[in-house]
């Protein structure tokens, strides 16, 4: 399964020229209050899924916070979503977001060190939702955390050792609906694209949310017409450090792994963050 062209193949110049940006901005991440998200989205826990789905569509953004009479109480994923929804086949409509939130929530200080929230974020399996004196502050997520890792002996782990090895793929013209049931049993963020048996694109969650379900499309929509195109790939051996800065300058929270022009595996925002938090 050959792939399109390497990112550092394609652009050395721009890489080399983000990669110094990238380590000069990287002195000044130190706490939660530096890289966290300020501006939090919450629901109510009695609305619908479909109507989470709609917001976190239009706000591109992979969750929100479950709040009661003002006070947070859960949180609700794309990934709830398509595990605990469409890959049950259960009506987004009708289905709430008590049923399918996930509490409590895994909270952190302004002041907790980055390395602190990385292992908080793998211990605890979830996103970190930020408080001060008792109020919701912020959230940290893995991308928030992927863009403060710091050049040390932990980043300069391989990602061969990180990533995921078995790449589920599928064609352009399958449907969406299977491929987000697919993602939902299996547990995964994204499938590879293909057509004629090579690789075209990626299609995640995220997209699912932004091009589908936030604008009321059809779920029978061919899979490669909404596929995220030219997929962006890095060499096998890479580190830990340069994949996070792949991924953040790329703004992708997935990076498919090559070598000789092949697939070898995928690996994750989390992924990089589990292997920082070792």
């Amino acid at each position: 399964m050959k792939t399109g062209k390497n990112l550092d193949k394609e652009f050395p110049s721009v890489m080399d020229s983000a990669y110094k940006q990238y380590k000069h901005n990287l002195s000044r991440y130190k706490q939660a209050n530096e890289i966290m998200t300020r501006t939090v989205f919450t629901i109510n826990p009695e609305a619908s899924m479909y109507e989470a789905a709609k917001i976190m569509g239009e706000k591109h953004i992979g969750s929100l916070i479950v709040t009661k009479y003002d006070t947070p109480v859960g949180i609700v994923t794309e990934r709830d979503l398509l595990t605990k929804v469409l890959a049950l086949e259960k009506n987004l409509k009708t289905e709430k977001i008590e049923k399918v939130m996930s509490y409590p929530l895994v909270s952190i200080g302004l002041t907790t060190k980055i390395k602190e929230a990385a292992k908080t974020m793998i211990n605890q399996k979830g996103r970190l939702a930020v408080f001060d004196a008792g109020k919701l502050v912020g959230i940290v997520t893995a991308s928030d955390l992927i863009r403060s890792l710091p050049e040390i002996h932990e980043t300069e782990a391989k990602v061969d050792d990180f990533m995921t090895k078995k790449v589920i793929t599928t064609d352009e013209k399958t449907s969406i609906n299977t491929v987000a049931k697919i993602m939902g049993k299996k547990r995964i963020g994204s499938v590879i694209i293909t057509k004629k048996g090579k690789p075209i694109g990626i299609f995640t969650e995220r997209d699912l949310l932004t091009t589908i379900l936030s604008k009321d499309k059809p779920l029978t929509t061919q899979v490669g017409k909404k596929a995220s195109s030219p997929l962006i790939t890095q060499s096998s051996g890479i580190s830990i450090h340069k994949a996070a800065i792949t991924m953040t300058i790329k703004h992708i929270r997935r990076l498919p792994i090559v070598k000789r022009e092949q697939i070898i595996g995928i690996i994750t925002a989390r992924d990089l963050v589990e292997a920082y938090a070792k």
